[in-house]
């Protein structure tokens, strides 16, 4: 079997990789009957030598490749047919933006495995980028802080090296921050990814109740879940499957924490039908404390009303007016600045990549040589033979053009 690592196509570029060179030559010694190369790319943060001199030979054709490995959406014009590819195809919630994509892929006879639908047998994912974009996008917000408030600016994260870097940048930093209190919504990848940044700069964690009902001499930050920002309409007592099941029978109830918090932090996942959080009428009180919103989750024109549009690595900082719901200059009095970079973990590609593919060979690989006895990559194909597999037969609608 062959597979070829494929050059990111999408603009702004991608730096990420799905195996780096060391994962990739470890697994050509690993399984004798697979063979790795990587197509020519100036914009990986592992270059085309690295690869070459782990023994990953890199080409300019990679259409005699049995599976292809990605990142981000391949173009339309770029698909080979007849392969088997993998990377995030971003329309698995009906996007509408990558309609032509998925269409494509059918017309194509693609078999299509969206990184986002390789779940184990209770559905839990096992390949993410979730936790780089929790600790990038917690020092993006933090770096958003500085700048709004003028107290300190620091690098931005694709400019230091890595993980660790960010953490001495905010360790610096730290004993500028004035008591502040930062609220983080989310528990899982994204949330604790997060929280691990805002321990490791220093900062205390304190309870939902202590945030919200106590003042502190030094800057603080809780995390919360669904329960803590949801309340059942009938005044039931708050029971998670209940709300992940039935979403409609709760509304939100993250104000009071918009009234002692000046910094937001959105590390959730976000459920189809679920309430809002973070509203116009909660930014509009003349109570509302929040000054800035870091949305890592970033699901525009969602649940936290903040976030309009995604940011850029290379223009991470736009501000929101509450009173017209505009954009406006993000140091202008009264404005909330907002940082919704879509890509975060983009900024510190090789910790990302690295974490990234040792998930990769440890759950995906081993199932083209074990005939599949997991049903890992089975639940994950997306389509077969020109259609949608049963799994996702959901989708049809949304190829058709009907939603």
């Amino acid at each position: 079997m062959k597979i070829a690592l494929i050059r990111e196509r999408k603009n702004p570029p991608d730096r990420r990789v799905v195996l780096t060179p060391q994962q990739a030559a470890e697994l050509m010694k690993k399984y004798p009957g697979l063979e790795i190369v990587a197509e020519r790319s100036d914009i990986r943060a592992y270059t085309d030598d690295e690869y070459r001199q782990a023994g990953i030979e890199v080409v300019d054709d990679v259409s005699d490749a049995d599976v292809l490995l990605g990142v981000k959406e391949v173009p339309v014009d770029a698909l080979i047919p007849d392969k088997k590819y993998f990377f995030f195809s971003h329309t698995i919630k009906k996007q509408p933006y990558n309609r032509k994509l998925l269409r494509a892929i059918l017309e194509k006879n693609i078999e299509l495995y969206d990184h986002e639908t390789i779940v184990d047998e209770q559905g839990r994912r096992l390949v993410a980028f979730g936790y780089y974009a929790g600790v990038v996008g917690a020092y993006n917000t933090i770096r958003t802080y500085g700048k709004k408030s003028g107290l300190f600016n620091i690098p931005r994260a694709i400019d230091l090296k890595d993980k660790n870097a960010l953490i001495e940048q905010l360790k610096k930093i730290k004993p500028l921050l004035p008591p502040i209190k930062i609220v983080l919504t989310g528990k899982g990848r994204v949330g604790n990814g997060a929280k691990e940044i805002l321990d490791a700069m220093g900062l205390k964690e304190v309870s939902p109740d202590a945030f919200l009902t106590k003042e502190f001499d030094e800057p603080v930050y809780t995390q919360i879940d669904v329960d803590w920002y949801n309340k059942h309409k009938e005044g039931k007592a708050f029971d998670f499957q209940e709300f992940f099941t039935h979403p409609e029978r709760f509304e939100g109830d993250f104000e009071k924490f918009t009234k002692v918090a000046d910094i937001y932090i959105a590390g959730h996942f976000y459920g189809q039908g679920a309430p809002y959080i973070l509203t116009k009428e909660h930014i509009q009180a003349p109570d509302n404390k929040i000054k800035v919103v870091g949305d890592i989750s970033c699901d525009i024109n969602g649940p936290v009303v903040t976030t309009i549009k995604a940011s850029t690595i290379a223009d991470p900082i736009y501000g929101y007016d509450p009173k017209t719901g505009e954009e406006v200059y993000y140091k202008d009095s009264g404005a909330i600045a907002c940082m919704t970079v879509d890509n975060l973990p983009n900024e510190i590609a090789r910790d990302a990549s690295e974490g990234f593919g040792q998930n990769f060979e440890k759950h995906i690989i081993p199932a083209f040589f074990n005939g599949d006895k997991d049903g890992i990559l089975q639940r994950a194909k997306m389509t077969e033979n020109g259609q949608l597999t049963p799994r996702f037969k959901y989708l049809q609608d949304y190829v058709d053009g009907k939603s």
